[in-house]
């Protein structure tokens, strides 16, 4: 069982995704989400299962999301943006594609 204290950074999270073969990177392109392994994701194929958000204790530009998302073929795999004013997606499609993938919040015990 993970204790909430042990998934407090982006970095611990990350790390758990690796341990488990999870750390698979969506990210965006002209043909939806991929991981790099020759396969396009649209939003209707994908769902997010967990989110985790971090904040920085003492800079604002620290501010991450890490969605964790799973594929209908059965890939986990994570996509991360910085929020606010901060976010690293230059395009508006990032917000836009994030938005239309369904969600559904699974309990860390049953991911994890």
């Amino acid at each position: 069982m993970i204790k909430p204290s042990e998934m407090t950074t982006l970095s611990q999270v990350l790390e758990k995704l690796r341990l488990k073969r999870q750390d698979n990177e969506f990210l965006l392109t002209e043909n939806g989400f991929s991981v790099g392994n020759g396969k396009f994701y649209t939003p209707q194929e994908l769902k997010v299962i967990r989110t985790f958000r971090f904040e920085g204790d003492s800079d604002p530009s620290d501010s991450s999301v890490l969605y964790l998302i799973e594929a209908k073929d059965g890939l986990i795999g994570y996509s991360i943006d910085s929020y606010g004013a901060f976010s690293n997606h230059d395009d508006v499609n990032y917000d836009e594609f994030i938005r239309k993938i369904p969600t559904e919040q699974r309990d860390e015990q049953l991911i994890f």
